[in-house]
């Protein structure tokens, strides 16, 4: 369960990483950030933003060109 929600879906990158940035900043250690996206670049730039920044990528799925992560806060 996420302890925020991002809704980025119609930006792309680097909008929905840079604002997914800001909202980790504002969050706890160990909380989790949802990202809602549209853009099909969005898993490979969230998994590298995860592996860049220490935060873990608890979940990536896509349904009918839509993308939810959950991100937590490292």
């Amino acid at each position: 369960m996420a302890d925020r929600s991002l809704d980025t879906t119609g930006l792309t990158c680097p909008i929905p990483i840079l604002k997914a940035k800001k909202a980790l900043a504002d969050m706890a250690q160990g909380s989790v950030l949802e990202i809602l996206a549209t853009d099909p670049a969005a898993p490979k730039d969230f998994m590298a933003f995860c592996k860049a920044t220490g935060h873990t990528l608890v979940d990536s799925r896509e349904q009918d060109g839509a993308y939810r992560f959950l991100i937590q806060r490292a």
